[in-house]
């Protein structure tokens, strides 16, 4: 097999062309596009060949910037499982919703796929140290990937980033920073660090590969379904990297014929109100997004008050037929308990803003309950707990003797 990437291409000016046999980060501060042979992959990529491979993302590789003489960086991820909900479908009054449950791959979140890429490309091309600013699942994923390919890397956390994947970072041995701003603002301070050459920036979307990697996500679900995509998608949205990368997936597998669907999904970016340039931007039918002051939720990989690639998400939306909508802050742990208590499924705060999502859209006729929808769960809700306010739950005094005739009725019985 060769590769079949032939290019990389301005996301903000499709004209401008880069050569792809050589390292490349951004087009004008905008990011860039892989681009592939299709032709080439078809025929190289069959669906009988994808039968009897490795049930991981290098499946796919004619469709990454990876040849045959380029060894992953690898901690042998399995593809994510498309878990089946009748019981919160039932709750929802809906036939069928699934959530791609994306806590079960390494370091427990999906940002394992940008990274597995993005140092397998960095360490191809000779990078020894990488950076980028996290508020959370990417910094542990970028230490833990960047140990197994033997290279040193460095994460600036925002102060009150989840002590859980500060301690993750710390213990892969990444040079770990804490710093008393948001991520656009430590993010910024990185990219002083790269352009002073003291590390290669691989921050969301200032490298071409992270988006690459998380492509897989819409590769693989396609394949779940038998190649027929669901009819509508929620996806917790920050940066929107793994949004983008989905939809350019699924215009890959169509161009290539591999669908049998004969429609896209609706693609659904879904923030919190505490945190929403997306669909400000959207609901103004605007096309790039201001920075969203005073930023605050409780999904932290969310907490992103202006991204690079705000365009690409608000383009993706509308070319699908959906949208940027927002949901109550208030109201993300009681969705969390709603499906964790229906599925056992314990889904992280972002995801729980897709749970909000679906009500609403179903609320407002804009999703249908006869169709398929498919939530992403982007991270392992545990590692979110241990901070934040006390739970509403009731307490038992040991000093006392429990009143048993009542506990049931008082405590047991919704």
């Amino acid at each position: 097999m060769t590769r079949f990437i032939t290019h990389f291409e301005s996301a903000i000016d499709p004209s401008v062309s880069l050569p792809a046999d050589c390292e490349q980060t951004m087009h004008e501060n905008r990011p860039l596009w892989s681009r592939y042979d299709l032709e080439g992959v078809r025929g190289s990529m069959t669906k009988s060949a994808l039968l009897e491979r490795p049930r991981d993302m290098w499946r796919y590789r004619e469709l990454l910037p990876i040849g045959d003489e380029i060894e992953p960086v690898s901690l042998n991820k399995s593809m994510s499982p498309v878990i089946e909900c009748p019981a919160f479908a039932k709750q929802m009054g809906m036939q069928h919703v699934w959530i791609k449950d994306e806590s079960q791959l390494p370091t427990c979140s999906f940002k394992c796929r940008g990274m597995s890429l993005a140092t397998t490309m960095a360490k191809h091309f000779g990078q020894t140290r990488i950076a980028m600013a996290s508020n959370g699942n990417a910094g542990g994923a970028m230490g833990m990937y960047a140990a197994r390919a033997g290279m040193q890397c460095v994460c600036f956390m925002p102060h009150d980033t989840p002590i859980v994947n500060q301690t993750e970072c710390y213990f892969s041995g990444a040079k770990l920073f804490v710093t008393n701003g948001l991520i656009d603002e430590s993010g910024k301070r990185i990219r002083e660090g790269h352009n002073r050459g003291l590390w290669f920036d691989i921050s969301t979307l200032k490298e071409p590969y992270r988006l690459e990697g998380k492509k897989t996500m819409g590769l693989e679900l396609a394949e779940q379904f038998n190649w027929e995509l669901p009819d509508v998608i929620l996806y917790p949205t920050g940066g929107g990297t793994a949004l983008i990368a989905m939809w350019k997936a699924f215009e890959e597998l169509r161009e290539m014929g591999f669908l049998t669907s004969e429609t896209m999904p609706r693609m659904y970016a879904v923030q919190s109100d505490g945190c929403q340039p997306m669909v400000t931007a959207f609901e103004a039918g605007e096309r790039f997004a201001k920075r969203h002051e005073n930023a605050h939720t409780i999904a932290s990989g969310m907490r992103v008050p202006a991204a690079l690639g705000d365009f690409m998400v608000l383009d993706t939306v509308r070319a699908s037929g959906g949208a940027a909508i927002s949901v109550e802050e208030t109201r993300l742990i009681e969705w969390q308990k709603k499906v964790s208590s229906a599925e056992g499924i314990i889904i992280c705060p972002e995801a729980a803003t897709c749970i909000g999502g679906l009500e609403k859209l179903i609320e407002q006729d804009q999703v249908a309950l006869d169709e398929r929808v498919v939530i992403f769960n982007t991270a392992a809700g545990q590692k979110y707990f241990g901070k934040g306010d006390p739970l509403d739950v009731p307490s038992i005094d040991l000093s006392q003797p429990t009143d048993w005739d009542t506990f049931e009725q008082d405590y047991l019985l919704d």
